[in-house]
C-alpha cells in the first residue's frame, strides 16, 4: 500500500534497507537521513529537497523526481537512468556523485554545482545547456554525448573526445581545456 505525505520535515531518519515502493511526497524535506541500500522505485518526489543524505547504492527503478534538489548528498553508485523521465528535474549541490550513471537520459539546462562526478557515466545523455560548476569529472564517461552550449568553464579533469561527442557552443576555460585534446595523444607545455 502507497503512503501520501505532504509538507513534512525528515529529520535524521535512518531508512537503509528500507522498502517505500510507490510512495508520494510533495513538498518535503528530507536532512541528514540514511537510504543506503533502499527500494525508492515508483516513488514520487515533487518539490522535494534531500540536505545532508546518503542514497548510495539505492533502487530508483521508475522513481519521479519532479523539481527535486539534493545539496551534499552522497549519491553513489546510482542508476538515475532508470528514474522516470516524466517531468524530471533535479539539481545538484556539492554532491559525491561517483560511480552513478545517466546513460541515455535527457538532462537538458539542469545545473550542478561543486559536484564529485568521479567515474560517471554520461553515454549517450543529452547534457546541452548544463551548467558543471567547479565540478570534478575525474574519470567520468563522455560518449555520444550532446554536450551543445554546455558550461565546462569551472569544471576540471574531464577527458572529452570531440569526435565523439556533440560539443558545439560548449563553453571551456584553460588549463582544464586540455582535456579535450587527450584522445589524440598529444603533450602540451603548461
Amino acid at each position: 500500500m502507497n503512503e501520501t505525505h505532504q509538507n513534512v520535515i525528515f529529520d535524521g531518519d535512518q531508512f537503509t534497507g528500507y522498502n517505500f515502493f510507490n510512495d508520494i511526497y510533495e513538498r518535503c524535506h528530507f536532512k541528514e537521513c540514511q537510504f543506503i541500500k533502499t527500494d525508492l522505485s515508483n516513488c514520487k518526489f515533487i518539490e522535494c529537497t534531500f540536505q545532508l543524505c546518503e542514497l548510495s547504492m539505492t533502487s530508483l527503478k521508475g522513481a519521479s523526481f519532479q523539481d527535486a534538489r539534493f545539496d551534499e548528498c552522497k549519491l553513489i553508485g546510482l542508476h538515475f537512468e532508470d528514474c522516470s523521465d516524466f517531468g524530471l528535474d533535479m539539481s545538484f549541490d556539492n554532491c559525491t556523485m561517483n560511480y552513478s550513471s545517466f546513460i541515455q537520459m535527457k538532462l537538458k539546462k539542469f545545473e550542478f554545482s561543486d559536484c564529485i562526478l568521479q567515474e560517471v557515466d554520461f553515454t549517450e545523455t543529452d547534457l546541452s545547456e548544463v551548467s558543471f560548476d567547479k565540478c570534478n569529472f575525474y574519470r567520468a564517461i563522455f560518449d555520444g554525448t550532446d554536450l551543445c552550449k554546455t558550461d565546462f568553464r569551472s569544471a576540471y579533469n574531464y577527458n572529452i573526445d570531440p569526435r565523439e561527442n556533440r560539443i558545439k557552443g560548449a563553453q571551456f576555460s584553460f588549463p582544464e581545456a586540455k582535456g579535450l585534446l587527450s584522445a589524440f595523444e598529444i603533450e602540451i607545455d603548461s
